[in-house]
């Protein structure tokens, strides 16, 4: 009978060359580490990449608020100035007419008055902001800025501005005239505290700031001969106003 025998140390070194194979694998180690640092790289992308969405989205909608263009009436109205001392019943042969085209947003219009035709007027724009209670008046033949505040008692808000001139493009409209009398007060040096909309108007020009006359102390009577006047007929409301500016 053949006895076999395992020598110990031998199956002890046996083992010990196994043993290593239960080591962790480097290569591996080393795919786990990056895939975890491209799954954080990923949710790092993604988060930039919503927050630069995000960011377009309100510069797109700020942008669409300021500069794309604002829906554009057109309206006439012919007016009859009881002023000069005519009776309601013997109304002239010709009514004077008065033209605009208007750009309406909620928060502000632009109404371009052409030249006038057969009557003495200045081509012009006029702003209002709604927000900060504002109305610019740009004289195009002077080039000149002429700030007041806003005057709600003559000016219509922004809806019923669109629903007056909705019904003014179906026809003219007969009307009666308003005087408005402005003074120059002050020179404006910087315009940015005026808002964006103003500021984009009257940029490069120079601004003046106004007040109404009768507003002025002393009832607003004053001399008037050595004052530099012009005058500008629109419309804001049912009824014509000719505005007119004096510089002192």
């Amino acid at each position: 009978m053949v006895k076999i025998a395992f020598n110990q140390a031998l199956a002890q070194k046996a083992l010990g060359k196994e043993a290593p194979t239960a080591e962790k694998d480097p290569e591996l180690a080393s795919a786990q580490e990056g895939s975890e640092g491209s799954t954080g790289r990923c949710l790092v992308t993604l988060l930039g990449i919503a927050f630069i969405l995000s960011g377009l989205i309100v510069g797109g909608a700020c942008l669409y608020r300021y500069f794309t263009p604002k829906r554009l009436y057109h309206g006439a109205m012919q007016f009859n100035d009881m002023s000069g001392g005519t009776g309601g019943e013997s109304q002239p042969y010709y009514l004077p007419r008065v033209e605009e085209e208007v750009d309406i947003s909620d928060s502000m219009a632009v109404i371009s008055v052409p030249p006038p035709r057969f009557r003495p007027g200045d081509p012009a724009y006029i702003l209002h902001d709604f927000n900060r209670k504002l109305t610019a008046y740009l004289d195009l033949t002077l080039r000149t800025c002429f700030v007041i505040p806003l005057n709600t008692s003559v000016v219509l808000p922004p809806q019923d501005l669109i629903d007056l001139f909705s019904q003014l493009m179906s026809g003219s409209y007969r009307s009666y005239l308003v005087h408005e009398d402005l003074v120059v007060t002050e020179r404006i040096n910087d315009i940015k505290p005026l808002g964006f909309y103003i500021r984009r108007l009257c940029d490069g020009k120079e601004t003046y700031r106004m007040q109404r006359r009768a507003s002025l102390s002393g009832g607003g009577i004053q001399k008037r001969s050595a004052e530099e006047c012009f005058t500008i007929h629109h419309f804001e409301n049912k009824f014509v106003t000719e505005t007119r500016i004096c510089k002192a």
